[in-house]
């Protein structure tokens, strides 16, 4: 994939969005700013937190953005690679806590 075309792709297509509404737009900038307001973390590590979380929803245009800003903020490789290692983590931690409510689910089906 050419992550810097998708970048610029999705870029343009957000434009049209928010000519055809407006207040979609300001919403989730709003909603998605909100954090930097504490500034608690740096931009850094919340770009990190953001690709991370992108793997873990599987957004092809957050990766594209938030990789790029990561690399604005000074992350390096091997930091993403630690980020990338803890949503792997928390992917398959959720895998197996959904694994103990679809086996009681089956349960519960069965009269169990």
């Amino acid at each position: 994939m050419d992550w810097n075309a998708n970048r610029d792709h999705l870029m343009t297509n957000v434009g049209k969005l928010q000519q055809l509404s407006p207040d979609t737009l300001k919403g989730y900038l709003t909603a998605s700013g909100a954090g930097r307001k504490t500034a608690h973390l740096d931009e850094k590590t919340r770009q990190l937190i953001s690709l991370a979380v992108a793997v873990t929803t599987r957004c092809d245009g957050c990766i594209s953005i938030h990789s790029n800003e990561a690399l604005k903020a000074g992350a390096t490789r091997e930091q993403l690679a630690e980020a990338l290692g803890v949503a792997v983590a928390m992917n398959a931690g959720a895998a197996l806590v959904y694994s103990t409510r679809a086996l009681e689910a089956f349960d519960e089906a069965t009269g169990s």
